[in-house]
């Protein structure tokens, strides 16, 4: 049986939201809170599928873990040299984050490892983790350069200058977790701007991280962290399904509270007010170390755009929901420089057209990007069937596709939206979108 969305045509969206906690910062709580000296308070925790296999695995090396509630979580740090060998293989599901970030962790202990995946992580790219890594002197095998990846015990490492050559905060992050074990400084070199959770939560775990967005980061190592409590902002990419869907339906708006508005993160905010979008950012604050807003969304007609290329690597989560809104869009919106999303769970460029065309939008394919063809037709999509081939994110795209659609929109192999948001079909209920999950 296959889990399916089934959602009704039209409706509109309307009141307010609360969205999980970011999967990025909820990853890196548990990672280095469990080999932080003292016990870390995690607030916000996101209870998801990819955030339990990063805390599981911490607690197969020794961390004690406790929850007393679902978003709330209690971590007793091992300190930097107090993780033990695991019984057997450490589980990442579907959590690249976890598996690359864990490789940096992983990369300076004395015990041997393997890192597992389900049958799409175990197609991801490792090797862009694993080369610089066996730099510092990590001995680190992996699968025709995919899980699973098997890391053996190694000496001290060495810290290196590295420059990053594809953008990528979890390659980025792995570095730098591994330059905590190492001696010397550890730098890695940018090209683009990418995610700064991983500097923003060392910091305060006390390690002293010198960085430049876009440029440089930095650390000397071996450094100590320090245990801290942690809140966890809203999700920004959980909440660009509801951005999208109230951009093209709100009625008369939609109020999405406690995002984390991350300056590497908002990418996703600027393509849709390049586009047209009424989105206003209110009640700002800093929540931790992560700034956070509500967004305030109304219904908003929209054009079709050349998406500045700078803005492709901070919205590299958010494109399958930005395709969405192009379709709406009058004129044509074209994205280049967006390889990335071929590697991603699913090859985000060729899934999406296809389930595009499934629906009647008219798109191109090009080797590092998409041209869409927008419409001023109030319903451009047409019902139809669309295989999200087990990517959460191309789930919940097309189940906001149902807001401008004439006809029923059956989405299959939905079960992975569990990875990052487990509560989306509630969520997307309770504002009025007309979805139900179903098997098939």
């Amino acid at each position: 049986m296959n889990e399916c969305f089934r959602v009704e045509p039209g409706g509109a969206l309307a009141g307010e939201l609360q969205i999980p906690g970011d999967k990025s910062v909820s990853h890196r709580s548990v990672l280095l809170g469990g080999i932080a000296e003292g016990v870390t308070e995690v607030n916000g925790f996101l209870e998801s599928e990819d955030c339990l296999a990063s805390l599981n695995a911490m607690r197969a090396m020794g961390v004690t873990i406790e929850r007393p509630s679902a978003a709330r979580v209690i971590v007793h740090g091992v300190g930097l040299h107090g993780l033990k060998a695991p019984a057997g293989d450490l589980d990442m599901g579907n959590a690249g984050t976890a598996m690359r970030l864990s490789m940096g962790l992983l990369a300076g202990q004395s015990f041997a490892t393997q890192l597992v995946g389900d049958a799409s992580l175990s197609k991801r790219p490792m090797e862009r983790a694993a080369a610089p890594l066996r730099l510092m002197g990590a001995v680190i095998d992996t699968t025709h350069g995919k899980p699973p990846v098997r890391i053996h015990g190694a000496g001290p490492l060495t810290a290196i200058d590295y420059d990053l050559s594809v953008p990528s905060a979890q390659v980025k992050s792995a570095i730098l977790l591994a330059g905590l074990y190492a001696r010397g400084v550890t730098t890695v070199r940018e090209h683009a701007i990418t995610r700064d959770h991983t500097e923003r939560m060392l910091r305060a775990f006390g390690v002293e991280v010198h960085s430049t967005m876009g440029v440089q980061a930095s650390l000397t190592g071996p450094s100590t962290l320090r245990a801290c409590s942690i809140d966890v902002p809203g999700d920004i990419s959980s909440s660009a399904f509801f951005l999208v869907g109230a951009v093209l339906a709100a009625a008369p708006r939609v109020v999405i509270k406690n995002v984390g508005i991350n300056p590497t993160r908002i990418g996703v905010i600027e393509i849709l007010k390049l586009m047209g979008a009424r989105i206003e950012l209110t009640n700002t604050r800093v929540l931790g170390d992560e700034p956070v807003a509500d967004l305030v969304v109304e219904k908003s007609p929209l054009k079709g755009i050349d998406v500045p290329v700078e803005w492709v690597p901070l919205a590299i989560d958010e494109f399958p929901a930005i395709f969405v809104a192009a379709a709406c869009a009058s004129g044509t919106t074209r994205v280049t420089q967006a390889a990335e999303l071929k590697v991603k769970e699913s090859d985000r460029i060729g899934v999406m057209a296809a389930g595009l065309q499934a629906l009647g939008i008219p798109c191109e394919v090009l080797a590092d990007g998409m041209v869409i063809h927008g419409s001023d037709d109030p319903h451009p999509f047409k019902g139809g069937w669309v295989d999200s081939h087990g990517d959460h994110r191309i789930a919940m795209a097309f189940a906001m596709a149902s807001l401008r659609s004439s006809g029923v929109i059956e989405i299959a192999d939905t079960a992975n939206v569990a990875t990052s948001f487990p509560s989306f079909e509630v969520s997307a209920r309770t504002l009025g979108l007309r979805i139900e999950g179903v098997r098939r």
